[in-house]
């Protein structure tokens, strides 16, 4: 596959303002770099660069995205990079004006997080059978997930001195970095509790340590490295698939019950809100809805007079 050119010098500035000043996550700052290096293609094609296209010429390149094939996710998302981009190169005098101001975007159906059922949880945690130290590994991270409702990466990310297993808490590292501190139950504590035995951690670790960090990661792969992204999205595909579950599981969807099921038993919205590291409460509170319509779908199947007899 053909490399793509390297970025003209105003987005790279960009790209390093935004880590230097704004404290963007590397996941992030990869997700822009390549949204933002398809716009300059799009933009070289027509003879065009950042410093020079119009309002109209942005308008035109909008109409294009929304009539494409890709994700509409993934073309808001690229769109709010490229108003970024111009707000940037405006405050900074790179060109007099922010040709992206007013730009209409592109909207997102907001959907409903469906999490799996209690019973589903149950399942999928019993679908991990087995003694072998990667087997105690894969039931540690799944109870983990959900006990914590931590992102992927931030389960990936950890290291042995971020778990306290004697007062069951976890830190967490979310996005910008920011800190937060998040207990965790007995179950998922006896699942980690295992895993750091010799018979489960200690049997994956190597002769050698390949990079550093690795010697201090929570969770490892076969070949004694830290466990990526990629490795424990397909753990969590793997258990779901045995134990006969929607084919959507992912890491995301665990995250997504542990918050329900927390409201769903009486916690407070702020006490799941700091949980899960949201930055807004709007955010945590999409979850108030599923668990209200999870109410009135047992209060209808419960309920003698729930509905009217034909």
């Amino acid at each position: 596959m053909a490399r793509r050119p390297p970025l003209p010098i105003e987005v790279e500035e960009f790209l390093s303002w935004m880590v230097a000043e704004k404290g963007r996550s590397p996941n992030t700052l990869a997700a822009y770099r390549r949204d933002l290096a398809a716009y300059c293609e799009w933009l070289s094609a027509r003879g065009l660069t950042a410093l020079d296209v119009s309002h109209a010429d942005l308008v035109g390149f909008v109409g294009e995205r929304r009539d494409s094939e890709s994700a509409t996710s993934s073309v808001a998302r690229q769109i709010a990079a490229i108003r970024m981009l111009h707000r940037y190169l405006a405050i900074e005098g790179e060109r007099p004006d922010d040709p992206a101001g007013g730009l209409e975007g592109v909207r997102v159906p907001s959907g409903i997080p469906k999490p799996l059922s209690e019973p589903d949880v149950t399942s999928l945690l019993d679908a991990v059978v087995g003694t072998e130290p990667i087997d105690r590994r894969d039931l540690a991270l799944l109870e983990l997930l959900y006990a914590t409702g931590a992102r992927i990466s931030e389960a990936v990310g950890l290291s042995i001195g971020d778990i306290d297993l004697d007062g069951r808490l976890v830190r967490l590292y979310g996005k910008g970095s920011k800190e937060r501190i998040v207990p965790f139950g007995s179950s998922a504590a006896a699942a980690l509790d295992e895993w750091f035995t010799p018979r489960g951690r200690a049997r994956m670790a190597p002769s050698q340590w390949a990079r550093r960090g690795d010697a201090e990661a929570v969770f490892l792969n076969i070949r004694g490295g830290r466990l990526s992204r990629q490795a424990a999205w397909l753990v969590v595909k793997k258990y779901g698939e045995r134990a006969g579950l929607r084919s959507d599981l992912s890491p995301h969807v665990l995250r997504h019950s542990c918050a329900t099921h927390l409201l769903d038993h009486g916690a407070d919205l702020r006490v799941v809100q700091e949980m899960l590291g949201h930055a807004s409460i709007s955010t945590t509170q999409v979850y108030t809805k599923v668990s209200q319509e999870r109410l009135w779908d047992v209060y209808r199947a419960a309920h003698p007079r729930a509905t009217l007899s034909s």
